[in-house]
This record gives C-alpha cells, sequence and structure tokens, in this order.
C-alpha cells in the first residue's frame, strides 16, 4: 500500500523574527557603522517585501530624517523626521515593486546620503490595480490598506496604483492602527472552519510583530481599542453549539480574557434571520464599535439583518436598526420608525461594519443580500444593490432617518454580497469600500465570490471597489483584482514613531480542543495511512493542524495515543454548504480535504499520532512531545 504522512514543525514566526532583528543588531553593533557606511537590512522582518531598515551611528546626537522619493515627481515624497539619537535605526516603509527606490537620510549636522535600495520580488499572484481615479492633490502621500477575503495578501497601494506595502503571510479581517502608532490585525495562524485564527497580533508597518494575543475562542472579522488601550475583539465558545456570537475584552498586556458577552444573553435566537441564517451561525458577529458618550458597544448582526447596540456594564439591549419585519413583538419596541423622504429610505440587509458617527448618527456598509425578510421576496443578485449608508437616530422617539448614501445608484456593479466597510473622516467625508464583487456570464454572480476561481472558470471575475467620497463627490476610486475584506487608509508613518526593537510575545492561551468520548472498538494496522488521504500535520509551538483526505460521511478520527490517556478528536466529513466565507483563505481546492486545529494546551507527555478510517485505525509513525 501507498503510503506517506507528511510532518512538519515550524517555528512561530515571533521566534524567527526575534532571531533575524537579534543577527542584525549584533552586526550592527559589531560593525557601527557611520552614515555613509551604513547598513541596510531589506525585508528585516522577513514578511514585507517592500521595506527596509537602515542603521548607523553617529559620534554626537543628530536628528536624521528621511525621504522615500517619488518615482515620478518630488510631490510623491515620503517624509519622517525620527528622534534625536546616536544609534539610528531608521525603517523605510513603502519601497516601489521591481526598481530601485532612492532613499535619503539627512541628519540635523548637515550630512547627508542618498541610497538606492532594491525591493525583493513579490508574489506571482499578488492582486493588481486595474483603474484608479484621483490626484496627489487630494490622496497625498497615504497608501490604501486592503485586507484579504481569501488566499490573497495584505497589500497597500499609492495615489497611482503602485503596490507599496505588503505581507506575505495572511493577517486576517481588520487592520487598524492603535494610538501608539502599531497596527492590529488578525493572526495568519489556521485555528478553526472556516475562517478563525488563533488571535491578534500588534505589529508595525515593517511587518515586526510585537505580540500574538491568543484567544481560548479565537479570532474572528473585528476588534476595537477601548479608551484605556484594551483591546475589544470578535470571538465565540466553541464549548457551545453556536458560533461568531461573544465580545471578549482583552488585557493588552497580558493577552488574558477580563470579561465577555454573550448575545444570546439579550437576544433570541433564530428568529427573523436573514437569508444566510442557521442555527449554528445565527447572528454571525461581522463588527463591533464601543461609543464612550453613551457606554454602549454597537454589534453587526449579518443574519439578523441588524445593527444591535447594548449597554456596555448592564448588557441590556438598547435599540436595533433593521427592517422589524417578522421579528417577535416583544421585540419591536426596540426597532426604530422610518421619517423624512421615505421615498428615499432603505433598510440594511447582511450589513457590514457598523461605525458610530461623532454625532451619535449610525454607519455601515448595507450589503443587501436578498434585501428582505421574507423569502418569497428575495431580490437576485443581479438585480440588487450595495452601499454605504448613514442613518440618523432619535432614541427618545424611537425614530430614523436616512441622512446618507453611496452606491444604490451604480446598481449591481458596485454589489457584494459580503464582506466590505465604510469609514467616517469628517462630515460630508466618507470611505465606502465594496470588496466582494463577483461576476459570472457578465452579471453579478449567484455564488458568493469567496467560492469563485477565474483562473479556472472562464466567463467569471472577481474584483473590489474602494471610494472616498467628499461633500457628494468621488474623490478617489480604485479597482484592483480580487476581493478583500476591508479597506482604510493609512500613513506610511506615524507621529514620533521609531522601530521599536526587542523581543516580541506570545500572549494569552488558546483553549483545550474538545475531544469525542467513545473510541470505536477497531482492530489497529501496522500500516501507515495510505497517500491517498493526503495527511499532513503541521506542528508549533501551541498546536497541531491536522489536514486530511476522506469520503464524504465516512467515519474519521483523529487518535493522539499517550502513556496515560488516549485522546480522540472527530472528524466531520460530512458535505458543508458554508453560507458565509467571509475569509476563504484556509478554504482547499479539494473539498474532501478536512483541516483542524488541535491546541497543545491540556496534552502533556509524548503522543503517538493515529488515525481511525471506517474500519480500522492507521499508523501516520508521527508523535509530538507536549
Amino acid at each position: 500500500m501507498d503510503s506517506k504522512v507528511i510532518h512538519t514543525y515550524n517555528d512561530h514566526l515571533i521566534d524567527r523574527q526575534n532571531r533575524a532583528e537579534k543577527e542584525m543588531l549584533d552586526a550592527f553593533e559589531a560593525a557601527r557603522p557611520d552614515l555613509d557606511n551604513a547598513q541596510v537590512v531589506v525585508n528585516p522582518y522577513l514578511i514585507n517585501p517592500l521595506c527596509a531598515m537602515i542603521l548607523f551611528k553617529t559620534a554626537e546626537p543628530c536628528v536624521p530624517t528621511l525621504t522615500i522619493h517619488g518615482k515620478r515627481n518630488a510631490r510623491e515624497d515620503i517624509i519622517h523626521t525620527f528622534a534625536e539619537g546616536t544609534s539610528h535605526v531608521l525603517p523605510v516603509v513603502g519601497l516601489y515593486e521591481g526598481v530601485e527606490t532612492r532613499v535619503t537620510v539627512a541628519l540635523s549636522s548637515g550630512a547627508s546620503k542618498t541610497f538606492a535600495i532594491q525591493s525583493q520580488p513579490l508574489p506571482e499572484d499578488v492582486c493588481r490595480c486595474r483603474n484608479i481615479s484621483t490626484s496627489i492633490q487630494y490622496f497625498g502621500t497615504d497608501f490604501m490598506f486592503l485586507t484579504p477575503a481569501g488566499k490573497n495578501l495584505p497589500t497597500a497601494y499609492d495615489y497611482a496604483g503602485d503596490i507599496r506595502w505588503l505581507l506575505t503571510e495572511n493577517t486576517m479581517f481588520a487592520i487598524k492602527r492603535y494610538k501608539n502608532g502599531n497596527i492590529v490585525t488578525g493572526s495568519s495562524r489556521f485555528c478553526h472552519m472556516p475562517y478563525n485564527c488563533t488571535g491578534l497580533y500588534e505589529m508595525n508597518l515593517l511587518g515586526k510583530i510585537y505580540k500574538e494575543i491568543r484567544l481560548p475562542g479565537n479570532y474572528h472579522h473585528d476588534h476595537f481599542e477601548m479608551p484605556d488601550g484594551q483591546i475589544l475583539s470578535l470571538t465565540q465558545d466553541f464549548h457551545t453549539d453556536t458560533v461568531e456570537d461573544m465580545i471578549a475584552l482583552v488585557d493588552r498586556e497580558s493577552g488574558e480574557i477580563l470579561r465577555t458577552w454573550d448575545f444570546k444573553d439579550f437576544l433570541p435566537q433564530n428568529v427573523a434571520g436573514s437569508g444566510s441564517q442557521d442555527a449554528h451561525d445565527w447572528f454571525h458577529n461581522n463588527a463591533l464599535w464601543y461609543d464612550k458618550k453613551t457606554n454602549s458597544i454597537t454589534i453587526s448582526g449579518r443574519h439578523q439583518d441588524a445593527v444591535v447596540n447594548f449597554d456596555y456594564k448592564t448588557s441590556k439591549l438598547n435599540w436595533i436598526i433593521g427592517d422589524p419585519e417578522t421579528w417577535p413583538a416583544d421585540m419591536q419596541k426596540y426597532f426604530f420608525k422610518p421619517v423624512g423622504d421615505l421615498s428615499k429610505f432603505d433598510w440594511q440587509y447582511e450589513q457590514h461594519a457598523c461605525v458610530v458617527c461623532p454625532d451619535g448618527s449610525i454607519m455601515c456598509f448595507d450589503n443587501g443580500q436578498y434585501r428582505s425578510k421574507v423569502k418569497e421576496r428575495y431580490i437576485r443578485n443581479r438585480d440588487n444593490f450595495s452601499r454605504g449608508v448613514r442613518y440618523r437616530i432619535d432614541t427618545d422617539k424611537m425614530e430614523i432617518e436616512q441622512l446618507w448614501q453611496y452606491g444604490k445608484e451604480l446598481g449591481e456593479a458596485f454589489f457584494s454580497p459580503y464582506i466590505c466597510n465604510v469609514e467616517y473622516y469628517a462630515e460630508g467625508h466618507y470611505l465606502i469600500h465594496s470588496g466582494g464583487i463577483g461576476w459570472k456570464d457578465g452579471y453579478a454572480s449567484d455564488v458568493l465570490p469567496a467560492f469563485i476561481n477565474p483562473r479556472k472558470e472562464p466567463g467569471t471575475d472577481i474584483c473590489s471597489k474602494t471610494v472616498e467620497q467628499k461633500d457628494g463627490v468621488v474623490m478617489y476610486y480604485m479597482e484592483v483584482e480580487g476581493n478583500f475584506y476591508r479597506g482604510t487608509k493609512l500613513s506610511a508613518y506615524h507621529d514620533g514613531e521609531n522601530a521599536a526593537l526587542g523581543e516580541g510575545r506570545l500572549l494569552g492561551h488558546l483553549d483545550v480542543t474538545p475531544t469525542f468520548d467513545t473510541i470505536p472498538e477497531l482492530p489497529e494496522s501496522s500500516e501507515v495511512i495510505n497517500s491517498w488521504h493526503q495527511v499532513n500535520i503541521e506542528e508549533d509551538v501551541d498546536r497541531i493542524v491536522f489536514h486530511g483526505r476522506f469520503a464524504r460521511g465516512s467515519l474519521a478520527m483523529v487518535l493522539l495515543q499517550g502513556e496515560k490517556e488516549t485522546r480522540a478528536y472527530y472528524v466531520n466529513t460530512a458535505a458543508t454548504n458554508h453560507l458565509a466565507m467571509c475569509s476563504g483563505a484556509y478554504l482547499e481546492d479539494d473539498d474532501r480535504v478536512i483541516k483542524f486545529n488541535i491546541s497543545k494546551e491540556g496534552l502533556s507527555g509524548t503522543y503517538a499520532i493515529k488515525v481511525l478510517v471506517e474500519d480500522a485505525i492507521y499508523q501516520t509513525g508521527v508523535s509530538i512531545i507536549c
């Protein structure tokens, strides 16, 4: 019998970055170069090919100013001044792809040096800008950061559509810049289908990870920095029968969970569902926002077509924005009555990215999927629209008025059945990102674009469209290949930012992976499981990820056999129809391939990994030590 099992052990990315930084700094201290002989390291933290570090010493304290020269004219120059010192470690963010980028370091002492820095090549399948319309006068030297919704990568584009930043790790969901200048985003480590990752990365734009904060219920979709610096994160409890219906308050320094909110405590389940709802994913929270003025949290439940607000302290439900049709009678008091010009009013459906504006009004991206609470009135995607929308609400009178929208007038050309976001910059100045557009034979696809592969399916296409509107005028428009979860505009540098050094840390912890109580009494074969099953066991410091191919409906289990115990993990081989796939990063080309995470939390000793398939238990030849 042909048999082959692949087993790899991967050091955590933080450990690899710690070693790379130490080697860089050791070489720097040994050489102690001056500016003329400065040490230039491209991609110092291994995952950003469009960045570098310039390291040099000066005899006297001085202030360095860095200029990353534009390739067209000086108006494109990115200029940043760093803190005074004698040991200078300067991050260079925003190298051009495929050409040498001129970078000048000018010192307050009068000395200067211009370097020609060659970036590293980008992956072949990077998502390119197809069309962009803006100006350097409007957009300046900021970058538009797009976060992946599939196997594409986090990517940022300048005003001309050039890629100026990219991570070769598929970090997940929202990118947000926190007050200290770091960005926080989902980790690139798979933990639970369909798209849950281990937790959050706090990192700089070079790609240096300062912290990975692991969560027992994993991370998905969104997070929010609280006024005191702690983090609200979307999560769930995998020991219950539901998902994507919890928030955790996480300590930024320890990674420990300080508090949780379970939506089942204040919302009814399996009522007033959207067209994508099922009992397991009854709410599907895809966004959250803390409002200090009202001490409340606003969340976005895609599978109830509802933006929901509740009290931070008591969890008391305050109000719901959404179509009240089909909601129970005892819930109607939480809904608003539309007022104003009702000919221009539309409820939102399967929305994303709720935002509380400074005046208390509410913005979101109205995906519009199905655009009805009643199945008989569902709208086909080709006849539908998506949009950014802003509502004024009066919580005393329980009235709602539509103040603004963008996208309805574009019809199916701007339609995204999933993902997307809006951002509020100032009054009348907004971002609208329609990141989940898919086409089939010239029409908006009826298949969720996460499952479309234009390279293999003739007549299909997927793309993202990002717009900035100011006082009713479109000031920025960009279309790129591929679907992207969210868009956000950031500068390459943050005020006072330098390259903070020091070892990254792994915080928090994963949950104990649930086991199956009963192990069938089956004969144990001495043979290694055959290669048809494509067993691949990826191991790292805190978990293993098991990959294997199984016939649909077959009995399968992974067994961890130790000296004192055997732990059994049930493998669900039933066909799964994902009605919500906000990131297809973990999808396999062969839908018979199953992969799941087994946490090392709670394991101790040496375990032989075996696989139960139908009528026998097979060897893998792999053992792990925990």
